[in-house]
């Protein structure tokens, strides 16, 4: 059994673990955590390509939980969503990259100075800025117009937010691949891990994942808002 496949079981225990944390209080919380501990180790087993993606069975689990735990309609909207989310991470999983070479710190460095990397990374900024301008204009005349927006801003608000979350998420995961990478260098070959880069690393993993909470629990309220008609809240 190759390591990518300790790493996708993990991954998809703590991604359905999670779902414990939405009703069950204080042991869902501590599942919670558990979950996500569990989905940071299975980056060092498995590529954060196929890590990733099989996350999404977070949100098709959610749907089991959502209607035999918390008793609520499932809709046919839901069900063809979710279904197109299962055949992708079949194919995912069939025909995706299955290998997770470990690296040091000298040659994870090296990857991230390739021009390719950071012109990447110039254009996701750009991307990033750009729909973060629009949701926060969005915000703006939700404000002033209460929960009546125009049928474009009811589209676009939702896509500025998808866009927003989607890149700085992926960003953290990057970082968490690179750390959890790092912890199973030095638990194997005992690898020394003060240095600059790691420090980096978790610096900029924990300022992507705490910017994306807070997009997601942004988007939350927003929802609500727009749902219930109180956007005047804002």
């Amino acid at each position: 059994m190759g390591d990518w496949v300790i790493g996708a079981f993990i991954n998809l225990f703590g991604s359905i673990a999670i779902n414990f944390g939405t009703n069950l209080l204080k042991l869902g919380i501590l599942i919670f955590i558990l979950g996500n501990c569990l989905n940071f180790i299975s980056f060092g087993y498995a590529a954060q390509s196929l890590l990733a993606a099989l996350g999404s069975v977070q949100f098709v689990s959610n749907i089991a939980f959502a209607y035999f735990v918390l008793n609520k309609m499932v809709t046919v909207k839901v069900l063809a969503g979710t279904t197109f989310i299962v055949l992708g991470n079949f194919f995912l999983v069939a025909f995706g990259n299955h290998q997770s070479p470990v690296y040091t710190p000298e040659q994870l460095a090296e990857k991230y100075s390739n021009m390719t990397f950071l012109l990447y990374c110039l254009i996701l900024i750009l991307v990033v800025a750009f729909h973060h301008y629009i949701y926060r204009r969005g915000e703006i005349l939700l404000a002033f117009s209460g929960h009546k927006l125009r049928p474009l801003w009811n589209m676009l608000l939702p896509f500025s937010y998808a866009v927003v979350s989607g890149a700085v998420g992926s960003c953290s995961v990057l970082f968490a691949k690179s750390l959890s990478n790092l912890l199973r260098l030095a638990m194997s070959d005992g690898y020394q891990l003060h240095g600059w880069f790691t420090y980096s690393m978790i610096l900029l993993f924990l300022s992507t994942a705490g910017f994306w909470v807070r997009i997601v629990a942004e988007f939350i309220f927003y929802a609500s808002a727009m749902k219930s008609g109180l956007g005047d809240l804002y």
